[in-house]
């Protein structure tokens, strides 16, 4: 859709927002793909959309467009303030600029009671792990937010939605991911849609919160994951001894065998390992 705003190149100009590479900053101003991302996050009428570091406003203007009924932009760089608050001008009471670090913004108090919410974003490369991560631990779970829209860069992708069967790319992100949403990787992106290209390809991901996610502590699951996967050439009962139990009994109380390595277990098996290690710990706490 056309929405009669300047072009993207002619706002960059005129605010000076050269991309910064220490704020991880690759923008999009195709406005036909930015429209093509808010359409693979709708429909959006009657949602709050969270955008993280919207820069210029590409995929901003194509979220107001397509019809979310309010976006709220997180961008800590003040250079694209100005930018923004032209979009808002032009789309009355429908724009929500929030200027600050999205790794110390607590979004869900930002959408409060407005939903459905969801958060889309082109996230900046240096921090879209750390985001994701926390959002998968948020609690209580079913979070607030009802869907997960972000880009990454392909290889990052590729770990999030990775099982055993994708051996190289599975590991720690694909256990948490899976464990609460349901994945899937949209589309590619290639280097030339963005300004400053990047040196690799992108990838658009959908996660879509479990209601009723297999049972276990988070925080027990991720360092039971970092473990396994932090010596994944090594078998499990050598890989888990950082943990504290005997990894034997842990093992035994999981019902998978002692020989098997970290990218051999699949999201249920680390969520009965979770499980089992919360045993354990109870037990050796218990007087």
């Amino acid at each position: 859709m056309k929405d009669n705003l300047p072009p993207l190149r002619e706002v960059v100009a005129k605010h000076g927002i050269a991309a910064k590479k220490s704020l991880g900053q690759n923008f999009l101003f195709d406005l036909n793909l930015t429209a093509r991302i808010a359409r693979a996050a709708g429909p959006l009428e009657g949602v709050t959309m969270i955008e993280i570091g919207p820069g210029p406003g590409g995929l901003t203007r194509a979220l107001l467009s397509e019809g979310a009924a309010l976006v709220i932009a997180i961008e800590r760089d003040a250079r694209a303030i100005e930018a923004l608050e032209e979009i808002a001008a032009h789309y009355p009471g429908r724009l929500e600029i929030i200027e600050a670090d999205a790794l110390e913004a607590d979004l869900s108090q930002l959408a409060g009671s407005r939903r459905p919410a969801r958060i889309c974003a082109n996230l900046p490369y240096n921090i879209g792990t750390a985001l994701l991560t926390r959002w998968l631990e948020t609690e209580p779970w079913p979070p607030w937010f009802d869907r997960l829209v972000l880009m990454f860069q392909k290889e990052v992708a590729a770990r999030i939605v990775a099982t055993p069967a994708a051996r190289a790319d599975y590991g720690r992100l694909a256990v948490l991911a899976n464990w609460r949403c349901a994945t899937r990787i949209l589309f590619d992106v290639p280097p030339a849609a963005f300004t400053p290209p990047p040196k690799v390809t992108s990838s658009l991901v959908e996660l879509v919160p479990r209601a009723e996610p297999l049972p276990c502590d988070a925080q027990l699951l991720g360092k039971l994951a970092q473990a396994a996967f932090g010596q994944r050439r090594k078998m499990l009962r050598q890989s888990l001894r950082t943990l504290g139990p005997d990894p034997a009994a842990l093992l035994g109380r999981a019902g998978i065998e002692p020989q098997k390595r970290a990218e051999e277990i699949d999201v249920e098996g680390f969520v009965r390992l979770a499980r089992a290690l919360a045993d354990l710990q109870g037990t050796a706490r218990s007087p």
